[in-house]
């Protein structure tokens, strides 16, 4: 029998992570590995190196993280230990045992301050905790293990967990109006989209470290987007957009976060979907 590589993912019950396994019947030349969080916390640096010493997997695509934006701003130090000095533990065992190493950042790197789509190599300058967090994690990674690959991401959502399409879904349901900001721009990203995107670097044969950015296209606000989700759900509720400055929340949210697709279409011909292709197929998926 011919020994699969093996493909851990720590954070594997989150969106993305959902999303591998749901992919991994697809790609029968791997083994992939979704330990529990309770079992495998990227923070417990002594159980991840035995995880990787009795195990020795090939690649670890890391899709665990501190998620709370507004939470971030009173729980920095978590924020900082999960999404920074884990990642760079992380990277570094990874190096140790040869490991393709693969991980998953975020838009709010950026500062928002731009009017054209953030290609990566635009200076970051993050404007809350979160954002600070994740790129400590990326600067870790790449010190640590100049073999790391970064993707970074925006507005992620899907059928699981906590996500804007999720939320909208409910309140739809549990109000005749709503109140969303029309100020902040980005593009949606459909979990299973960025799966996939992650599966054909993995099985590509080829490994580019660096930074890259994959987000569905388009660039729409999050008003734009709940129009959308009502559209499809045909929805009676009345979305009303107002500004930021009349929803005020903890953490503070840059203005436009367009990444630019181009560099992981030329390394490795991924072509992200439009942004309403991805949402209507997810909607038509049962909500978990």
């Amino acid at each position: 029998m011919v020994n699969r590589q093996k493909i851990l993912v720590t954070g594997g019950s989150g969106q993305v992570g959902g999303e591998l396994n749901k992919l991994a019947d697809s790609y029968p030349q791997f083994e992939f590995l979704f330990p529990p969080s309770a079992e495998l916390r990227i923070d417990d640096f002594e159980a991840v190196r035995s995880f990787f010493n009795s195990l020795s997997p090939a690649f670890c695509i890391n899709c665990a993280a501190y998620t709370g934006v507004d939470k971030a701003e009173t729980d920095k130090e978590r924020a900082f230990l999960v999404n920074g000095e884990a990642v760079g533990q992380l990277a570094l065992i990874c190096k140790e045992f040869d490991t393709g190493f693969i991980h998953i950042s975020t838009d709010y790197v950026f500062d928002g301050t731009a009017t054209t789509p953030y290609t990566e190599d635009f200076a970051t300058n993050p404007v809350n905790v979160y954002g600070a967090s994740k790129l400590d994690g990326e600067q870790k990674a790449l010190n640590n293990n100049e073999n790391s690959l970064i993707i970074r991401t925006s507005w992620v959502y899907s059928p699981v967990g906590k996500n804007f399409v999720k939320t909208m879904r409910r309140l739809m349901n549990e109000k005749s109006e709503i109140n969303v900001v029309n100020d902040q721009f980005g593009s949606p990203t459909y979990a299973a989209d960025l799966a996939q995107a992650i599966m054909i670097i993995v099985s590509s044969g080829t490994w580019h470290p660096g930074i890259f950015h994959f987000s569905n296209s388009g660039a729409i606000s999050w008003f734009d987007f709940s129009k959308a989700i009502k559209r499809f759900t045909q929805s009676n509720c009345k979305i009303n957009p107002v500004f930021t400055r009349e929803y005020p929340t903890p953490a503070r949210r840059p203005r436009y976060t367009v990444l630019n697709n181009k560099k992981i279409q030329e390394v490795y011909a991924i072509k992200p979907r439009f942004w309403e292709t991805g949402l209507a197929e997810c909607l038509q998926r049962p909500q978990q």
